[in-house]
């Protein structure tokens, strides 16, 4: 019985964390090189948000910067995270891998009349040196609601699935599924849809050292940020064209000396597109002052540039979102984003006149002013303290020692419990448990592709 040896690297989700990447290069050449000389095949591949906006050369070419470090790897295939698909815009997405050497798969992606864009594909196909072929398919999440407010259409992965597996198997000895999906929808996967063997999984950002077996499918994702290069040794049986057994581990990057070169492109790069974040937008007579636990006058402003942007009845935003407050004199693009780093858009919904009196309550708490979060966009340390416009209210310390928010008006009328406000504020808030009612808000309207950056320019430059 005849076998042989070849070897998948991976990156998932480095979001932008290019302090990393020289390490990644140097690891990558050095295990190529090992393998590669004992006539080994080596695959590689990313599984989405290699981009993130809060990195200033990210932001300053918009992901382009990303793509052609990218093409020093030689990646066989990859994919789009979310960072990638919704916080930049149709038209900037649609020319972000013009000059990439790698094929990008993304197979539930389509323009709104249903064709595919012509810069992905929905599956690839690899001959291995041993003669199988590997066939790689590639699916986002699909937040549809951002994705439609671009301008594109994304399907549901388990309607699209099935028959693409079907399709590719019946073309490929080895069917890899590279999935920025997150772990439960992959063990949802694996459990329901035959014929993948791996799927390599991003965006839960689970460091799953040995894999992860269901049924017949092998899962692995390597963590975040750089932090690990995720590595498989597949051993393939040639009679029976399967994989026999295989190796998985998450290689930790730190352990790797940077690549001088890698290193020196990227300050490269970083100083020629240095001009893009120098460019003045505003001039302030005053300073703009920001404090996360009291209100303060840019958190004032941020929620008052958030209200007129959405045309809600109030304004609201968490003074978190404002790493430093701002000096008078010249305001640069740069300076905007090094104080509003986050992929977070602005977004209206409906509620109940009860309902925003339970969020302003919350948002005054102490806990929630002190409240950490990672993720849905955050860049931040803490929520802070939330800050509105259009929203009066008086505070009294009660008993147990918290505040309690009283005499509560929205645009000087006293709120009323069963009327419906529109609330202008930011799409964090539309996730997870953070506002509950917020998040199950049946009306919701996402404002796209601006991010709350664009909106402090847009407002500082009209005063």
């Amino acid at each position: 019985m005849e076998t042989s040896e070849f070897h998948i690297f991976y990156t998932n989700d480095l979001h932008s964390h290019l302090e990393q990447w020289p390490k990644i290069i140097s690891l990558f050449k050095e295990k190529r090189n090992l393998y590669e000389e004992r006539g080994e095949d080596v695959l590689l591949f990313d599984i989405g948000d290699h981009a993130d906006r809060f990195h200033p050369l990210t932001e300053a070419t918009l992901g382009k910067a990303n793509v052609q470090l990218m093409n020093e790897v030689g990646y066989d295939s990859a994919t789009i995270g979310n960072n990638e698909g919704i916080t930049i815009s149709k038209g900037a997405l649609s020319e972000l891998y013009e000059e990439a050497n790698f094929p990008v798969l993304v197979a539930n992606l389509f323009e709104k009349n249903g064709e595919r864009p012509n810069w992905l594909k929905p599956f690839h196909f690899v001959q291995l040196s041993n003669g199988l072929t590997v066939g790689i398919i590639g699916l986002t999440i699909p937040f549809r609601p951002f994705y439609e407010a671009l301008g594109w259409k994304v399907e549901d992965p388990f309607e699209i699935l099935p028959p693409l597996v079907k399709k590719v198997r019946e073309q490929a000895d080895i069917v890899i599924f590279l999935s920025h999906l997150g772990l439960n929808f992959d063990e949802v996967v694996a459990d329901q849809i035959e014929g993948i063997d791996i799927i390599l999984g991003g965006h839960t950002h689970h460091v799953l050292n040995d894999g992860l077996i269901i049924k017949n499918t092998l899962i692995h994702q390597a963590g975040k940020f750089g932090n690990y290069v995720g590595h498989l040794s597949i051993t393939v049986n040639h009679q029976e064209r399967r994989i026999e057994n295989f190796k998985a581990r998450c290689l930790a990057v730190n352990e790797y000396a940077p690549c001088e070169a890698t290193a020196a492109r990227i300050q490269r790069l970083s100083y020629q597109h240095q001009a893009v974040l120098n460019e003045e937008i505003s001039w302030l007579k005053d300073s703009l002052t920001i404090s996360w636990e009291r209100p303060s006058s840019f958190a004032a402003l941020l929620a008052s540039a958030i209200r007129e942007w959405c045309d809600g009845e109030l304004g609201m935003a968490n003074s978190g979102l404002l790493l430093e407050g701002l000096r008078s004199g010249p305001v640069t693009k740069g300076d905007l984003h090094r104080i509003c780093p986050h992929p977070i858009n602005p977004a209206k919904i409906e509620l109940t006149g009860q309902q925003l009196k339970e969020i302003i309550h919350h948002g005054l708490s102490k806990e929630m002013i002190d409240k950490k979060i990672r993720g849905f966009g955050f860049r931040g340390e803490v929520m802070g303290i939330m800050v509105f416009d259009g929203v009066t209210y008086e505070e009294k310390k009660l008993s147990d020692g918290l505040t309690h928010a009283y005499n509560i008006k929205v645009n000087g009328q006293t709120i009323e419990h069963d009327r419906i406000y529109t609330v202008a504020t930011v799409d964090l808030f539309t996730f997870g448990h953070i506002y509950p009612s917020i998040a199950s808000a049946k009306i919701k309207t996402f404002y796209m592709p601006e991010l709350l950056r664009d909106l402090l320019a847009w407002k500082l430059r009209r005063m």
